[in-house]
Order: structure tokens, then sequence, then C-alpha cells
């Protein structure tokens, strides 16, 4: 549905993304990840047709045609991290405008604004809007055509509690429908919660991705259990090689990496070998801290 085949990108002597290579299925919602500047805006407007590669070539729909073909636009749906609509006009207006260049009919303008809960600020003024009730209407305009597939730059940036709500709620929506969404975001929950797979870059470059099922054994191997002990033989630290072999003795702490499923039998190992443990704790891996980790960003 949309293939970036070793696309690059250049502003002048600005590297902006570099030979990426990737697939984003039908159906699938996909997220990616980087720091600013990273290319991650880049490369979703190269999917929207809004940019032209400097190399290589970014495809899209089915049968496979360049972004920038109009055809290929034609299936896809643009929400950029920035929104602005004019202020006089009501967000009714700005809905059915919108409606009218993507062919869709009047009726859609009230169904998106119910969806995005702004059916009851649908005849007053933009300019009147909140920041959160501006990027709602953003998501409302997006919504409007129903295309196979969604470009999403950002979208949770300033969404209000509602407007978030609703955004897991489109998203949902896609993957039953068969569509693809294709998103950048910050918001680390977000994309731990909805995306099936995860890509991230850094300085324009690709440098991992993974599915949710990857994504959660790499965020289990990054746990860690603590536990306080009491009374315990003297060569423990040696014993506990073929018990944990990962496992560091601090005083007296036992410090225990690694996903929860094994926790229970060092447990049962350790009382098998007579220590007394005295307290507990588990901390599980955090996706915060394995994205640092992967883009060399120091805790």
């Amino acid at each position: 549905m949309i293939a970036f085949e070793r696309f690059g990108k250049r502003f002048g002597a600005q590297v902006a993304v570099e030979a990426l290579s990737l697939r984003v299925g039908t159906g699938e919602v996909f997220a990616l990840l980087g720091p600013n500047g990273s290319g991650k805006t880049t490369s979703l407007k190269a999917a929207a047709g809004l940019i032209a590669p400097t190399s290589g070539a970014v495809l899209l729909g089915e049968p496979p045609r360049p972004a920038v073909d109009p055809a290929a636009r034609d299936v896809c749906s643009f929400l950029p991290q920035k929104v602005s609509f004019p202020d006089a006009l009501t967000g009714l207006e700005v809905v059915h405008f919108y409606a009218r260049l993507r062919g869709a009919p009047r009726s859609r303008a009230r169904d998106v604004l119910e969806f995005t809960a702004l059916n009851g600020a649908g005849a007053r003024a933009v300019g009147t809007y909140s920041g959160g009730m501006i990027q709602r209407l953003g998501l409302a305009v997006a919504s409007i055509p129903g295309a196979a597939v969604l470009l999403l730059d950002e979208p949770t940036a300033s969404l209000d509690p509602v407007g978030l709500q609703a955004f897991h709620v489109l998203v949902e929506q896609h993957r039953r429908d068969g569509r693809t969404v294709f998103f950048t975001s910050h918001q680390l929950d977000d994309v731990e919660r909805l995306a099936d797979r995860i890509a991230i870059l850094v300085e324009g470059r690709l440098i991992a991705t993974f599915t949710r099922t990857e994504l959660t054994g790499q965020l289990a191997d990054r746990g860690v259990m603590r536990l306080v002990l009491g009374r315990r033989p003297a060569d423990l630290a040696e014993r506990l090689t073929a018990l944990a072999p990962r496992a560091t003795l601090e005083g007296d702490e036992l410090v225990v990496p690694g996903p929860a499923s094994r926790r229970p039998g060092v447990i049962a190992g350790l009382q098998d070998l007579g220590v007394d443990i005295r307290s507990l704790t588990a901390e599980e891996g955090r996706l915060d801290a394995f994205y640092r980790e992967l883009i060399g960003d120091p805790p």
C-alpha cells in the first residue's frame, strides 16, 4: 500500500532522508518515530505526494503508483502537524468545503463533526476554537473521504482528551475496515497502544523496525526484579550463575533483569537455596527508555 524504495530527499546540501526502504501493508497501522529533524515529516509528505524524491521512489496504492501521481493521491488523506483554517468560517463550513473538494456528500460533514465531538460547535466561527478543537477539526477534515490510506503527522500533539479518544477510535475503525494508517508521533503511549509496526529514524536513516510482538519482547527483556535478601548462603554469588546468569548482587539487594515469565522460577530457586526474601519489587521495560537507547540519547 505504501512503499519507500531507497527513498532519499535533499534540500540543497542538507540530507533529510537517505536510502529509506520500508513497506506499509494494507490494513496496517504503522508508526514512524524519531527525534526532531530525523526525517519523519519529510517521509510522510513524500508518501502524500507533496514532495518529490531526490533519489529512489515512493509508491502508493494498489496497483502501486508514484506518490506524486495525482491518481495515487486519490487514495490517501493527509493531516499535517499544524493545521490552520480561516477564522471567519464556521466548523461546518470548513468541513463542507473539504467535502466538496473530495467529492463527498454533504451529509458526511455532520458525521465527521459528530465523530470528533465538534457537532455542538459546528456553527461557531473557527476563530473562537481552542487549539485542541482546531486539531479535532483537522482530524474531521482528514476523515471526510474515508480514504484507503490515512497519513497523519503528529496527530496527537495538540489534542485534548476528547480529541485523543476520537483519534484512537478512528485508528481502530480504519484497522477493522482494512485501511492503512501511517503516522508520526512523539507520544510513545499512543504508539505502543495502536501501532502494528514501528520504525525509528535517526538523522534520516532507518535504524530499527519492530512488530508489536517484537517490541513487547524487547521491553520484557528490559524488565527488572529487585529482591532485598536476608539470610542467604555464603556462596550465593557463585550459585546465581546457574539460576539467573544476568543477576547481580549489590549488598543486600539482588537485581534480576529479564522478562516477568522467568521471575517465579528465580524466586523458587532462591527459596530452594535457603535464601530469605524480605521484599520484592518489579519494574517493567518502558518504551521511552528503549527508544532513548536506540537513538543514542542518554537517560
